[in-house]
Parts: structure tokens; C-alpha cells; sequence
């Protein structure tokens, strides 16, 4: 049996790798620098950062150890909205994303003593209208300024203001879980 590790301080990843393995353990945090080249395409951003992450763990695993790395990322029109800094920047973001549709990407990087590899999930997501006075509700309840483009979809904005979504709802959350499992299965027993 595989020794999984989660490096990632998400506590929706925590939850949302339970789902599929019940029992791993969580890599103390190392600091990252999460720069990445300007000319990378948005859609590969994501991939990009969670190998990095990887790197500072790599020479720590011992055989048997199955490392988890992974990175989300909001994208509107090619760019890439990350996790807001402030209220205002929270409240610019939702209403650059409401009554359209968005591409959510989380990469994953999955690290052992033979090496690592990593893959995508793309998800798009239809936003319908949004007052101003219901994105300041959110923004002022439930404070999303740990998550990628201001929201999460488990919470109160994913029930009033996602009209559909075209992939893996986990993955809006940050981590693709069948896709995931499906690395797992193919690496390791779990």
C-alpha cells in the first residue's frame, strides 16, 4: 500500500482527497516561489505550478511514497484571476465572471523516488447575472479570499449563480478527484 502524501494547505483538498483515499498524510508547507513565465498559455499554468511545488519534497520521499501536488486557477478571457487580495479586487473579479462562462483549471502533480508525473482537468462554468448587492453578500459572508477568482462552488454563490458546468464539479472545488483516482490506480494501490 502506497504512503500518500498531500502537499497543499487547501482544506477543500483535504476533504476532497478523503473522498477517494481515506487515509494519507498531510507534507508541512514549504515556501514556493509561484512565479511562472509570462508566455505560458493560461491552460498550462496550472500543470506548471504544481510541479513546482513538488520540487522542494522530492528529495524527502522514500520508496512507497506517493506525493500529491496540485494548482487551480480561474481563467476569463485568457487570463488568469488567482486568489483576491482585498475586497475590491474580490468584488472586480465576480463581476468580470458573472453572465458569461469561465474555464477553471486545476493541474496535479503526482511525485515518487522513480519520478513524477502530472496531468490537467478543464472545467468551464456558466455564471448568470449577478447584482451588485448580491456579490457584495457574498464577498462580506463568506469572505473567499483563499480561493481562486473569489468563489467557491460549494457554497452559497455555486447554488445562486451557476447556471451549468461543463466537466468535473470537484475540480472547480481544486482537485479532480476521479481523474485523480484514476493516476492513483494506475501508480500505486490505494
Amino acid at each position: 500500500m502506497a504512503n500518500i502524501i498531500l502537499a497543499s494547505g487547501s482544506p477543500r483538498r483535504r476533504e476532497l482527497l478523503k473522498m477517494i483515499v481515506p487515509e494519507f498524510t498531510i507534507a508541512s508547507g514549504k515556501d514556493v516561489d509561484e512565479t511562472y513565465p509570462g508566455d505560458l498559455p493560461a491552460e498550462e499554468v496550472p500543470v506548471y505550478l504544481s510541479q513546482i511545488k513538488a520540487e522542494p519534497y522530492a528529495v524527502e520521499l522514500t520508496d512507497g511514497d506517493v506525493l500529491i501536488t496540485a494548482d487551480t486557477v480561474v481563467i476569463v478571457d485568457n487570463d488568469i484571476l488567482g486568489k483576491p487580495h482585498d475586497r475590491d479586487q474580490a468584488i472586480a473579479m465576480l463581476r468580470r465572471m458573472q453572465n458569461r462562462t469561465h474555464v477553471v483549471v486545476t493541474g496535479v502533480t503526482l511525485t515518487t523516488t522513480a519520478g513524477s508525473k502530472s496531468f490537467s482537468q478543464r472545467t468551464e462554468v456558466d455564471f448568470d447575472k449577478l447584482s451588485d448587492a448580491e456579490i457584495e453578500y457574498y464577498i462580506d459572508n463568506y469572505k473567499p479570499y483563499d480561493k481562486a477568482g473569489a468563489y467557491g462552488i460549494q457554497e452559497w454563490i455555486g447554488a445562486a449563480a451557476i447556471i451549468g458546468i461543463r466537466g468535473s464539479f470537484y475540480n472547480v472545488m481544486g482537485l479532480p478527484v476521479h481523474a485523480l483516482y484514476l493516476q492513483l490506480k494506475d501508480i500505486c494501490e490505494i
